[in-house]
């Protein structure tokens, strides 16, 4: 448990890891919405070192080599959303997050254009045969020749996995004038002139180059083995910027040997170093027209803001709101923010029944439902309720909530008015006030609970277990309760 036991803890002080040097706008975004407990780190953690910085952490950022095993998410005590800054999601262990309640955002679209704009130059160097004209050049060659250069224009262009990425690379190849097919197990809106292949077969067949966009799922691993690569047109190239599990390396250093294929661009690795002090390795390496870059389709500084921003964002808005949207191990739930009133967020395990007991907790202490939003998967519920009115005792409410069987994680939040947002974690009861926000906050009315639970302005002192407790965090903050009901910030 961190911050107060038992009591408030302001907004400035949930806590926040940053790992990997993930983007400046990333808490630039987080500091400018009242989170100011961000800490950043340069590089990836494993291990114990990742379990012992998981103590007390709230909100977790990590991109692509920081592995959350389902170990690293039960030793996190305070966690209550994880951030992948990246795309992909595999580095986490999504079924634990859920089981947990911990919702798990990533960016699937901010790095779409690096990634297409990358392929489409790899599409341009390997039929012109760039890459071993310049070694030949650094070494001292000078094979000035028109031998196997070809221009882009004209040629047929397979795209296997037509999502993001996929039709914005078909943009970019048919305003250069390449005819584009594409196969994807899906139905999609097509743009420009592509052209659907019925099977991969035939796209593979009739495709100069084809160019890999697909997620890893037990489906696309090994899709493109030596059956798939030798079925492609002869002469073509292969370009691989998804995952390193879908195509078989061996199976493509063999093609390029024979000369069945004339070259390849690949980004992504079966096994890809730790570090960039680590040695890399493959059976790619010494071949001829073969481009290997290290896992940067989405590594451009441009790309990398939006994704800072973008996931720091949904950061906000789930922990603010507890809006799910973008998260890919979690019920979609959109949710407008409240200026007033209580809004509480329960997960539970999904079950017969679970709504319904949640319900008879609010209905036993007689609290009326302004609006409740609900959404669930194969495995949990999530359910927000927001209640008009004053709430005299919401720590007892929310211990009831958290006991109520299949509850996985409870919290909640209170809104007395635009400029005050408070939340209460998993783990501890919690505030979360901007700071700036509640030095300029006006003070309650007469008789109205204060924004730091303290007693009303009138009236006899609290006696119950609840009013003790927001008295002793009172002391812990250093506030008496004559400031805490003007409302003023620490």
């Amino acid at each position: 448990m961190t911050g107060i036991e038992g009591g408030w803890l302001t907004k400035d002080r949930i806590k926040i890891l940053l790992l990997e040097g993930i983007s400046d706008t990333a808490a630039a975004g987080l500091k400018a919405s009242g989170y100011l407990n961000v800490q950043r780190l340069p590089k990836a953690l494993d291990g114990a070192a990742l379990k012992e910085a998981l103590t007390g952490v709230h909100l977790i950022g990590i991109r692509s080599r920081t592995q959350l095993t389902a170990e690293a998410i039960a030793a996190a005590d305070s966690l209550i959303a994880i951030g992948c800054f990246s795309v992909g999601t595999n580095q986490v262990d999504l079924d634990a997050a859920r089981r947990k309640g911990v919702p798990v955002f990533n960016a699937p679209f901010s790095n779409t254009r690096s990634v297409a704009e990358l392929t489409m130059a790899e599409i341009v160097m390997l039929l012109r045969r760039v890459f071993p004209r310049s070694v030949a050049a650094h070494q001292g060659g000078w094979d000035k020749s028109a031998a196997g250069s070809r221009e882009v224009r004209g040629k047929t262009l397979g795209i296997v996995g037509y999502g993001n990425i996929g039709s914005q690379l078909a943009v970019l190849a048919e305003a250069m004038g390449m005819r584009v097919i594409f196969h994807d197990r899906a139905d999609k809106l097509r743009h420009g002139n592509v052209e659907p292949a019925a099977t991969l077969e035939e796209l593979l067949a009739r495709s100069d180059v084809v160019s890999l966009h697909v997620p890893e799922t037990a489906e696309t691993q090994g899709m493109m083995g030596e059956a798939q690569i030798r079925a492609m047109k002869p002469g073509a190239c292969l370009i691989n910027n998804s995952r390193g599990t879908v195509v078989d390396l061996a199976a493509l250093a063999a093609a390029l040997r024979d000369k069945h294929l004339s070259g390849a661009a690949v980004d992504v690795f079966p096994e890809e170093p730790s570090s960039n002090a680590e040695r890399f390795v493959s059976p790619l390496q010494g071949l001829d027209n073969v481009i290997l870059t290290p896992h940067i389709g989405g590594s451009t500084e441009e790309a990398q803001e939006r994704i800072g921003s973008e996931v720091a964002r949904k950061f906000v808005d789930f922990s603010d709101n507890g809006s799910t949207t973008g998260a890919v191990n979690f019920p979609q739930v959109l949710l407008p923010p409240r200026s007033s009133g209580t809004r509480f967020i329960h997960v539970h395990r999904n079950e017969p029944g679970g709504l319904g007991r949640l319900n008879q907790v609010l209905a036993r202490r007689g609290i009326n439902v302004a609006a409740q939003y609900c959404q669930t998967d194969s495995e949990i519920g999530y359910v927000v309720v927001d209640v008009d009115g004053k709430m005299p005792d919401p720590e007892g409410l929310l211990a009831d909530i958290r006991a109520t069987p299949g509850t996985i994680s409870a919290r909640l939040c209170l809104s007395r008015s635009a400029s005050r947002t408070f939340l209460i974690s998993p783990q501890a009861a919690a505030i979360w006030l901007p700071p700036r926000a509640a030095a300029a906050a006006p003070a309650p009315a007469r008789g109205e609970e204060s924004a730091r639970g303290a007693a009303p302005a009138r009236g006899p002192a609290p006696t119950t277990a609840a009013d003790r407790k927001r008295r002793q965090s009172e002391r812990i903050l250093g506030l008496a309760p004559a400031r805490a009901r003007r409302g003023a910030a620490e």
